[in-house]
């Protein structure tokens, strides 16, 4: 298939395999939970009623104190007592496999193609780091919410949509599933396309 160069009569061939694959909802979803779920902390800890010090000893007698039996003062219907069922540090990472990614990254890449959603430029780039010069850029692509994904990183350009809160910068290494969902637009450079079709294919 071919894909517009924006303000240009030219056009660009790239791989259907990459850019024509059918949509799989269910895998793309599969794949944007388990990159926010990869990226969650999973540092909550508390302690339960072996945790919490103190309670070695039997408070008082089993029998005939007329008060109800005890074993530890660190029980948890006890004041100061450990949690019941205490939260315990983990690992949220879900597993995905490599042919399932790329497929899934495919997929995205394919359903943004079909909705004009992909904006294809020859090159974008800023002389400094000013994020006037490139939302004069954007308003010339008539882009606002917007990735921007470069072949390579490009700093200048990075500082540029630093301050800008629905603008990103990306290199195609740095690509991921909920960065290409979560904009309205994604613009790519030639170069950027070369090197996901190489990845993809």
């Amino acid at each position: 298939m071919d894909l517009q160069l924006h303000n240009s009569k030219e056009k660009i061939t790239v791989s259907d395999a990459v850019f024509a694959a059918d949509y799989k909802q269910s895998l793309v979803h599969q794949l944007v939970t388990a990159y926010m779920a990869a990226g969650r902390a999973g540092t909550k800890a508390q302690k339960n009623r072996s945790a919490v010090s103190g309670g070695g000893a039997k408070p008082w007698r089993q029998k005939g104190t007329g008060r109800a039996r005890a074993g530890t003062i660190r029980s948890p219907i006890w004041r100061s007592g450990g949690v019941t069922f205490a939260a315990q540090p983990r690992d949220y990472a879900q597993k995905v496999n490599r042919k399932m990614y790329r497929s899934g990254i495919r997929s995205i890449l394919s359903e943004l193609a079909r909705q004009d959603r992909l904006v294809v430029v020859e090159d974008i780039t800023v002389d400094a780091p000013k994020t006037k010069q490139l939302l004069g850029k954007l308003a010339d692509l008539g882009v606002s919410r917007t990735l921007i994904v470069t072949e390579t990183g490009d700093e200048k350009l990075y500082l540029s949509a630093r301050n800008l809160p629905h603008v990103e910068v990306s290199d195609v290494a740095g690509l991921n599933p909920v960065n290409l969902v979560r904009y309205e637009h994604v613009v790519l450079t030639v170069g950027a396309v070369r090197a996901i079709e190489e990845w993809l294919s």
